[in-house]
């Protein structure tokens, strides 16, 4: 029985197939998921754009009330506040890596 196991090569070529077509299906999964991955962060730095883009400025007026007799009896004032441009509105993905640093660099 186990010279009949031994000699036994019935499934060889279908798991040495199977090895191939599973290799061939993960490394074309993994620049799949990388693509997406990319397309993805890409989409996410359109919403960020639109929404660094809204215009966050505002103001209401202020307002008051006389008295019959013509003295101010109440009174609010307004306010006003205006989104000034910052650093990054404009574009602030310029995300890169650095170039390699040893690790023991320094003096010491």
């Amino acid at each position: 029985m186990i010279r009949q196991l031994l000699n036994d090569e019935a499934g060889f070529i279908v798991s040495a197939e199977l090895v191939l077509v599973a290799t061939i299906l993960v490394l074309g999964l993994i620049v799949g998921l990388s693509q997406v991955q990319y397309a993805v962060v890409e989409e996410l730095n359109d919403v960020a754009h639109a929404i660094g883009a809204l215009n966050q400025s505002f103001y209401y007026t202020g307002f008051t009330a006389e008295k019959a007799s013509g003295a101010l009896k109440s009174g609010t004032y307004g306010s006003t506040f205006h989104d000034a441009i910052d650093e990054c509105d404009a574009n602030c993905t310029a995300i890169a890596c650095d170039s390699p640093v040893a690790e023991c660099a320094g003096p010491f």
